[in-house]
């Protein structure tokens, strides 16, 4: 570990120091039937593109990563999974609804 992730001490002249570290906490992902996803249309910053935007998943990167991958391909759009959200190219809300309620999500509708 690099001295620049260390807490609260810039310089020690004690030989014997150690220094603290903080420990990142991988989140567990919660099962299909306790998420609450909030699947919305997106148009800011995409040049007058629209995204449907799935958020408010907790999970690891990974799952977020594959849920992203499989929604994409139920839908055959684009699209990215990054930051607890999944980004699917096109208005595709009530595919995506409908998809993640048949695989036991609480999905909603958000706008």
């Amino acid at each position: 570990m690099s001295k620049k992730n260390a807490i609260g001490v810039v310089y020690s002249t004690n030989p014997d120091f150690q220094y603290e570290y903080e420990e990142e906490q991988e989140v567990e992902t919660l099962e299909p039937s306790q998420q609450k996803l909030i699947v919305t249309l997106d148009k800011r910053q995409r040049a007058g593109k629209s995204v449907t935007l799935v958020s408010g998943f907790v999970g690891t990167e990974t799952d977020l990563q594959s849920l992203g991958k499989w929604l994409k391909q139920q839908c055959g759009a684009g699209g990215s999974a990054k930051d607890g959200e999944i980004l699917v190219q096109g208005d595709v809300r009530d595919k995506v609804v409908t998809l993640l309620t048949n695989k036991g999500y609480k999905a909603k509708r958000g706008n």
